[in-house]
């Protein structure tokens, strides 16, 4: 009795932590996944069938292009970032303050940055009006910011930040002594990178960019600030499905749609787990 109440006492205070957990992603993921499979008490996979259909397969094509797209593109740029970061002194205070924007550019999301793109780049924004009557050119075009290429760019802009905190650790992990190693046998420094420091990062790199797709499939709140008619991709019409924008009784929809984003972000971060995993035995 006397182990089981000093278990007890350790396990406390892990209990508002639990709570938290518990209540705000075990209870609303077990409450899709029933409300899913389940029509009013009757199982039944009427609503799981429906995303199948013309709309929902758009809606997850439209989200894998986006999340697929800012994803390459922020692997890759942040990737050069993070390089350029770690090739500078440790004690640098460039490097220390580009981090530190990097942590607050990363979650700079949401109806903020839609907002400041809205105000530099929109139909009105201050550097389309600038351009347009310096140059004649008019970068708002026919509205492509509040289309899926405008969303490409606005998430790649919070992308490469994230992309930048994740992979300067991986970075930071090549050993010297590696290099050094390589140089004593005769390889050059592109041989080095090609034989060693490249196949060591890839895990890491890929892992990275399994991240932020899934940060970019799961966004909501700035594609819902740009595009305000029509549901492109997955989140909004999730939204459309319980407001009834598309058909009059869909909340049952939502559900299933909340499934499969569930289902595909619980995919990438597995794989994203075991990549960081195998990259982890090598950078210690």
């Amino acid at each position: 009795m006397a182990g089981v109440g000093r278990r007890v006492k350790e396990a406390l205070p892990l209990l508002p932590f639990l709570t938290v957990v518990a209540i705000f992603l075990i209870i609303p993921t077990v409450t899709v996944v029933v409300s899913s499979v389940y029509t009013d008490g009757v199982f039944s996979l009427e609503r799981v069938a429906a995303l199948f259909t013309g709309t929902a397969l758009s809606a997850l094509a439209n989200s894998v292009l986006l999340s697929g797209a800012t994803a390459l593109l922020g692997a890759v740029l942040g990737a050069v970032m993070a390089w350029l970061i770690v090739s500078s002194p440790p004690t640098s205070m460039v490097r220390r303050a580009v981090l530190s924007l990097c942590s607050v550019l990363a979650q700079f999301g949401g109806v903020a940055l839609a907002f400041a793109f809205l105000a530099t780049v929109g139909l009105n924004g201050v550097l389309t009006l600038w351009v347009q009557q310096v140059f004649g050119w008019n970068l708002a075009g026919s509205g492509w910011l509040y289309s899926l290429s405008g969303l490409i760019l606005v998430y790649t802009y919070f992308q490469i930040p994230l992309m930048v905190i994740v992979f300067v650790p991986a970075l930071e992990g090549l050993r010297d002594q590696w290099r050094e190693a390589a140089v004593s046998l005769g390889a050059s420094t592109w041989a080095y990178w090609r034989e060693v420091a490249i196949p060591l990062l890839t895990p890491a790199f890929l892992g990275s960019a399994l991240l932020l797709f899934a940060n970019a499939f799961a966004a909501y709140a700035t594609a819902a600030a740009l595009v305000s008619q029509g549901s492109p991709i997955l989140p909004l019409l999730i939204r459309a499905s319980l407001v009834s924008e598309v058909v009059l009784g869909q909340e049952g929809f939502a559900y299933a749609l909340a499934l499969e984003m569930i289902v595909v972000v619980a995919v990438v971060m597995l794989a994203y787990n075991l990549l960081v995993r195998r990259s982890a035995r090598w950078l210690r």
